[in-house]
């Protein structure tokens, strides 16, 4: 499917989707990397270390220390990497509704991190976005 750029579009088209399973937030030094068996969602590197995002309970196994638990709501819909105002629009209403969010966009989807007890409301105002 061909990437959408317009922000009309991307808001009526989205479609978000809550994701079993509750992750979290970890670091690890570039050195402690490879030692690592969990396999993570997502691994970014910054100067300070190796942020991983994983599943909370192969955090646990692996005795990670961890913040942030949350759900993972994607939004499925095919955005363009060059879509400008839709990702603002989206946390600008989480925002309103005081909702912390932390957002990843990959090649095919958004997708947003946000806290396991307000999960359900972020996806009723996302709901709510696309009318």
């Amino acid at each position: 499917m061909k990437p959408i750029r317009d922000l009309d579009s991307l808001l009526r088209a989205m479609q978000p989707r809550l994701a079993d399973g509750v992750y979290v937030f970890a670091t690890v030094a570039a050195g402690q990397r490879g030692a690592l068996a969990a396999e993570p969602l997502l691994e970014f590197r910054e100067r300070e270390g190796i942020t991983l995002v994983l599943a909370l309970e192969a955090a646990e196994a692996a005795g990670l220390a961890h913040e942030f638990p949350c759900r993972l709501i994607t939004l499925d819909v095919p955005s363009s990497l060059d879509a400008v105002g839709f990702l603002a629009v989206v946390t600008g209403a989480l925002a309103r509704a005081g909702i912390p969010v932390n957002v990843v966009s990959a090649f095919h989807h958004d997708h947003l991190f946000v806290p396991v007890a307000r999960a359900e409301e972020a996806m009723r105002l996302l709901h709510a976005m696309q009318a």
